[in-house]
């Protein structure tokens, strides 16, 4: 049997490319938070918060 290796390679053109993509990807979705976050209610936002502190497990109040 032959024992083939297989290597990555990155294009350099590509990889810079794609960090302005990312980083608009960033903001976007930063944006769409904080518009969601400002429109609800101070409970709903709360609450949400709340159950993911207990979710990971770190302490609250």
């Amino acid at each position: 049997m032959n024992a083939s290796t297989s290597l990555v390679t990155v294009n350099p053109t590509t990889a810079s490319a794609s960090v302005p993509a990312q980083l608009v990807a960033a903001l976007l979705l930063g944006l769409v938070m904080l518009y969601a976050v400002g429109f609800s209610e101070a409970s709903v936002a709360h609450n949400a918060a709340h159950d993911v502190r207990h979710a990971t497990g770190r302490p609250c109040h």
